[in-house]
């Protein structure tokens, strides 16, 4: 027996609507984002071409890289909005964790660009003139990177998005980055001229870090990871349904910034087959009260305690991926 969540009161479609209003907010994060990094790239890239610094030049393209960042996942969040289809029955929520890869690939190609540069200008020393402009753009870096950083965190943690969240985080380590470049430029004013495709490095470095994490982070999302919390939540939350008598699977999974969840249960074995029904909408809505960001919970129904549920406790007995009933 298996209850899905469809046409049980109103849990479910209240779900689905915070989760449009999600993806709506998520837009508007990326595209205010989008406007204020690309307005800081720029700046810093005028102070680039009158000044010639190579730390100046490597924030520069992170910051580009960053902002580019936002189109995947803006393209991403609208397309989570389409209704399911018999090709993609669940949806196109995975649109946004796909986008992540492209942000971890962004990400790779700036550290790559801003160490080449770096180590070129290390082997071929080129005065770096303006001084004064690059201490004013790498403050400007800061500012705009920083702005976008709170921002996206902030709506990221809001809707649920993993995805949003990283990229306020990657924002915030640009913002840091260019403070560095205010130090090369600080470290030239002082009579240290290598000091700038030093800090180069140093950004190139910082940028690695940065696609460690990120890349970390877009992996277990694919794998379909979640917060071992998030699974003590759902699982307390079932067991406090009147007449479960064992939670005999419980698998949660992120479709973008949504989350899904499948629930085995056990159950009366004396009970009928609509007092059964009735324990297992129970749990539907229980769990959509009760999980942040699950927008739709499907409920398997077993007798406690015969054969096929002895199984589910006993690892091996199952084949990978199989449902005990």
């Amino acid at each position: 027996m298996e209850s899905h969540g469809h046409g049980h009161g109103h849990g479910h479609a209240d779900s689905i609507d915070a989760a449009l209003v999600a993806s709506a907010d998520g837009v508007r994060a990326l595209r205010t984002s989008l406007i204020v990094l690309a307005a800081t790239a720029l700046a810093q890239l005028l102070v680039v071409l009158v000044s010639g610094s190579t730390a100046l030049l490597a924030d520069t393209i992170h910051n580009f890289s960053d902002a580019l960042t936002a189109v995947p996942l803006w393209v991403a969040f609208v397309l989570g909005r389409r209704a399911a289809t018999r090709r993609y029955t669940y949806g196109y929520g995975r649109a946004e964790d796909l986008a992540g890869v492209f942000v971890v690939a962004m990400i790779a190609l700036s550290a790559v660009v801003a160490g080449y540069e770096s180590i070129l200008r290390l082997v071929e020393p080129r005065p770096v003139e303006n001084v004064g402009a690059v201490l004013a753009a790498g403050l400007i870096g800061f500012v705009g990177n920083e702005f976008v950083a709170v921002h996206r965190i902030r709506v990221g943690r809001r809707i649920g998005s993993a995805a949003l969240v990283a990229d306020g985080v990657h924002a915030r380590t640009d913002g840091f980055t260019s403070l560095a470049v205010v130090g090369a430029a600080l470290g030239v004013l002082a009579g240290f001229p290598l000091a700038d495709p030093v800090v180069g490095l140093l950004i190139t470095v910082a940028i690695l870090v940065v696609l460690r994490g990120a890349a970390v982070d877009v992996f277990r999302r694919l794998m379909d990871a979640v917060d071992p919390h998030l699974v003590d939540t759902a699982e307390a939350a079932v067991r406090a349904v009147p007449g479960v008598v064992a939670v005999e699977e419980l698998r949660l999974r992120w479709s973008g910034h949504r989350v899904r969840a499948e629930v085995g249960i056990g159950v009366d074995a004396g009970l009928d087959v609509v007092a059964a029904h009735d324990i297992a909408t129970a749990v539907q809505h229980r769990l959509l009260h009760d999980v942040p960001k699950l927008v739709a919970a499907t409920v398997h129904v077993g007798p406690h305690g015969d054969h096929h549920t002895a199984l589910a406790h006993h690892p091996g007995a199952l084949e990978p991926g199989a449902v005990a009933r």
